[in-house]
Formats: C-alpha cells, sequence, structure tokens
C-alpha cells in the first residue's frame, strides 16, 4: 500500500485565505482538512491527528494563541502560525505558547511551503532519532559529541555546545531568547539576554566562513535564533 501524504489541518475563517492554501497545499500533495474556528479546530486535531497544523491567530470564537496551548497539551504536531500580526511580540508569544514557525501574512506559497517541509521533516527526524547534523560545510554528531567544520574538528565551551545542541534540536524554527535563555541557562535565566549576544558570537566566529554575515546560525530580528538546514 502506498504511504498517504501528510495530512495538514488548515485553521482559518477567512474564506478567500481558505482557498488559497488549499489549491497550495492540494498542488503540492498535501492531504486536508479544513476548520473556521478555534472549537472545531481542536475537535478536529482529535478526531485526525494532523502531522502540521497551520493555524490564524484571528478566530471569530478564540484567540489561536489559547488553541496552540491547547493542542501542546496533547499534541507533538508541528504548529505553524500564519497572521497578519507582524509585529515581534506577537511572535514570540505564539512561538512561547508552543508554536513552531510564524509567518506573516501577506505571503508566497514557496515560503510557506518551504516552511512546512522543513518542520515535517525536523518532526520525522526526531522521530527516527538522527543524531548527526550537516548544513554545508558544518557537522554535529550529536552522538560522539563532535563538531567539524570542513571536516576539521571544532572545540567548544561546554555552554556553546548546549547552545548549539539546543537550536539543532529545534533546526529550521525560530527559538525565541527566552526558550534558549531557560534551555541552556536554567529557569531563572529569562532576562539575561546578553548571554546569547556573547555566546552566539562566540558560535559564529567558530563555525560561520564569515560571521557577520552568518550562512547557519540566523538572527531573527527581537525575537531569537534559528538554525538553517539543508533544504
Amino acid at each position: 500500500m502506498a504511504e498517504q501524504s501528510p495530512l495538514i489541518l488548515v485553521v482559518e475563517d477567512e474564506a478567500q485565505m481558505r482557498r488559497f492554501l488549499r489549491v497550495a497545499l492540494k498542488n503540492d500533495g498535501y492531504r486536508l482538512v479544513e476548520s473556521e474556528t478555534a472549537k472545531d479546530a481542536l475537535e478536529q486535531a482529535a478526531a485526525r491527528s494532523p502531522d502540521l497544523v497551520l493555524l490564524d491567530l484571528g478566530l471569530p470564537d478564540q484567540d489561536g494563541l489559547t488553541v496552540t496551548e491547547r493542542l501542546r497539551e496533547w499534541s507533538a504536531a508541528p504548529i505553524i502560525v500564519i497572521s497578519a500580526r507582524g509585529r515581534e511580540e506577537d511572535k514570540i508569544k505564539a512561538l512561547d505558547a508552543g508554536a513552531d514557525d510564524y509567518v506573516t501574512k501577506p505571503f508566497g506559497v514557496g515560503e510557506l511551503l518551504a516552511r512546512i517541509r522543513v518542520a515535517l521533516r525536523h518532526t520525522a527526524s526526531s522521530a527516527t532519532g538522527d543524531s548527526v547534523f550537516v548544513i554545508g560545510d558544518l557537522k554535529v554528531d550529536l552522538g560522539r559529541r563532535l563538531v567539524l567544520v570542513r571536516d576539521k574538528e571544532i572545540h567548544l565551551t561546554p555552554i556553546a555546545y548546549k547552545l548549539l545542541t539546543v537550536l539543532i534540536k529545534h533546526a529550521g524554527r525560530v527559538v525565541t531568547h527566552r526558550q534558549l535563555l531557560r534551555e541552556v541557562w536554567g529557569p531563572n535565566s529569562s532576562d539575561h539576554t546578553q548571554y546569547l549576544r556573547v555566546y552566539m558570537g562566540q558560535l559564529r566566529h567558530k563555525l560561520e566562513e564569515n560571521p557577520s554575515r552568518p550562512a547557519y546560525l540566523v538572527t531573527e530580528p527581537g525575537v531569537g535564533y534559528r538554525i538553517r538546514t539543508q533544504e
């Protein structure tokens, strides 16, 4: 039996946007189910177990942030927020609530499909327990705690290595300052963003060919950082 294509739950109350997403996703081979309200979205998610959720924040009955938090109580499916709210604080709130990525309207089909591929690939690699991360000249063997650039071993401090592994764990997705501080330095370090700047600078000087124009470790201004994936 042929393997079924991924099922995407589209949560969007605007009919025109739903049509746009329906055409784009079906043309790329995805299956989809649609919801116009938060209530129906949660019911559909429970009944259908989608592989990924595309979620608008401005729903008529409940805010999309609440839907994200509710889904995260029991589902590990990637959540990509699609919203007209482009402010940094809106992105941070969505990501901290449990979203995996955030795309601001209007957006291009190519960008959205690329984000979906990254999210689904990350889920697949997590499920298979992949222990080697590769992008360009950078190779990180998580099992052996080995970092290589152009096949030359790079020595990192324990904190810098931990920061790198947290970014790799969320590869392709933006990780907020708060998330990084919590996972690397502990729950009481959420205000110490200067730590991040210092160690991110160290990582870039060790790993990037041009640290001032990083190819791997990308800044999401005002929000956090992401490590790119091999696309």
